[in-house]
C-alpha cells in the first residue's frame, strides 16, 4: 500500500558560511522523495561577518542576537521557496531546521543557532530542529548526518557507491547497496572549500571565494607547505570522525596565507583538499567502483580536475560523478537530506547511522517545535 504523500523542508546552512539553502520535498516514504523546489539564500556580507565573530567570540548578546537572526533569515528562504513553487505554507508537514553550527567537539557538543519558535510563528507549521545532540548524549559525534539520506536514498541497487560532499567541510558515505545499512559508513575527511574560501579572499577581500577556480589555475602548489599540511593528526584518525572551523578554520587559512602568499597558497589549499579527500577514500573505501560529487567544490574546476587525476593516478578504476547526472541538482542534496531526517523524527523513527558518528546505536533525532 503507498503511503499519502506529504510535504515538508530542509533547511541546511553548512561551514561554508555562504547561505541557506532551502528544499521543498515530496515524500510518499522514507525511500521515496521528490525535488519539488529548492533556492539558496546567500549571507550578505554584513551577516556572515555576525557569524564569523560568533565563531571566534562575543557576547551573550550577540549569541541571543544571532539566535533569533538566524532564524529570520531562514525563514525568508522558506517564504522564497514556497512563493517560487506557487505553494503555500499549509501544503507543509514539517520544515527541518538544523541550525548554523557554532561550535563542534565531537563527543562532548555540537552547538547550533537558530530559535525554531520564530519559524513555527511564522508559517504556523511544526519545525524539527536540534538534530546533533541526541547522538551526541548517546555517545557520537553529532555529525555525520546526511549519510542516513546516503544509505536510504542515494546508493546504487547493485553495486558499492561512494557519496562525496565537498562543503566547508568534505565527507564522505559508503553505501554497499541502497536501503540497506549493512555495510554503509561515513566520516568528514577533513577541509573542503572553507580554506580554499578563506585563502582566495586573503588574497583579494572583494572574493567570497575562488570563482572558477582562476586563482589556483594561476598559482603552483608549494610541495614542502603541502607535507607539513597533511602531516595534521586528523587526516591519521581511524573513522568514525567528524571535524569543522574549529580545526580548519580562518586560523589555519591565515597561517597557511602567511606562509604561501598569493594565488600559490590557493593552488595549495586546492592541492590540500583534493590529495585529503583522494587519501581518505583509498585508505577507508578501496575499491569502491565510484565516487559521486555534490556539494558547492564541484564548482570548482580545478578541484574536481585534481580529484579525478588524483583518483586515476592511484589506479583503482574508481570513476568521479557528479551528482546532478544521476538525481537531482547537488547543491540542494543536503537539505534535502535534512528534510528527510526532518521526516524520520516525525514518524518517529531513528536518523543517526551509528557506524559514521559512533553513537552507541540508532537514535531518533531533534526535538518538535509544535505548529
Amino acid at each position: 500500500m503507498t503511503e499519502r504523500a506529504s510535504y515538508g523542508i530542509g533547511l541546511m546552512s553548512g561551514t561554508s558560511l555562504d547561505g541557506i539553502d532551502a528544499a521543498l520535498v515530496k515524500f510518499t516514504g522514507p525511500t521515496h522523495v521528490e525535488l519539488v523546489g529548492f533556492i539558496s539564500r546567500p549571507y550578505a556580507d554584513q551577516e556572515r561577518q555576525l557569524i564569523v565573530r560568533a565563531l571566534t567570540g562575543g557576547t551573550a548578546a550577540e549569541f541571543a542576537r544571532l539566535h533569533v537572526d538566524l532564524a529570520e533569515w531562514a525563514a525568508d528562504a522558506v517564504e522564497e521557496l514556497l512563493a517560487g513553487a506557487h505553494q503555500s505554507a499549509q501544503t507543509l508537514s514539517f520544515i527541518a531546521f538544523p541550525g548554523q553550527t557554532i561550535w563542534h567537539q565531537p563527543m562532548a557538543v555540537s552547538w547550533q543557532l537558530g530559535e525554531p519558535a520564530v519559524i513555527a510563528e511564522r508559517f504556523g507549521v511544526k519545525v524539527v530542529s536540534g538534530f546533533r545532540a541526541r547522538d551526541v548524549a548517546a555517545g557520537g559525534q553529532g555529525a555525520p548526518l546526511v549519510p542516513m539520506a546516503d544509505v536510504l536514498l542515494f546508493g546504487d541497487l547493485t553495486h558499492p557507491r561512494a557519496l562525496l560532499n565537498i562543503g566547508g567541510m568534505a565527507n564522505v558515505t559508503l553505501v554497499c547497496r541502497r536501503d540497506v545499512e549493512e555495510g554503509a559508513f561515513a566520516f568528514d575527511t577533513g577541509p573542503g572549500v572553507a580554506i580554499i574560501d578563506a585563502v582566495a579572499r586573503s588574497v583579494d577581500p572583494a572574493l567570497s571565494y575562488d570563482r572558477d577556480g582562476a586563482l589556483a589555475r594561476q598559482g603552483k602548489v608549494n610541495a614542502i607547505a603541502l607535507a607539513e599540511l597533511l602531516a595534521e593528526p586528523y587526516f591519521g584518525q581511524s573513522p568514525p570522525k567528524s571535524t569543522g572551523r574549529e580545526r580548519f578554520g580562518n586560523d589555519y587559512a591565515a597561517a597557511l596565507s602567511r606562509k604561501v602568499p598569493g594565488a600559490d597558497g590557493v593552488a595549495t589549499a586546492v592541492e590540500l583538499t583534493a590529495r585529503s579527500i583522494t587519501e581518505a577514500i583509498v585508505r577507508w573505501l578501496p575499491g569502491v567502483p565510484e565516487v559521486v560529487v555534490s556539494g558547492g567544490g564541484v564548482h570548482h574546476p580545478v578541484l574536481m580536475e585534481r580529484l579525478a587525476a588524483l583518483l586515476q593516478e592511484q589506479g583503482s578504476g574508481t570513476a568521479l560523478r557528479r551528482f546532478d547526472e544521476l538525481f537531482f541538482n547537488g547543491d540542494a542534496k543536503e537539505a534535502v537530506a535534512f528534510a528527510l531526517l526532518g521526516y524520520l523524527t516525525i514518524h518517529g523513527q531513528p536518523g543517526n547511522l551509528p557506524k559514521a558518528t559512533g553513537a552507541v546505536g540508532p537514535r531518533v533525532l531533534g526535538s518538535i517545535t509544535p505548529a
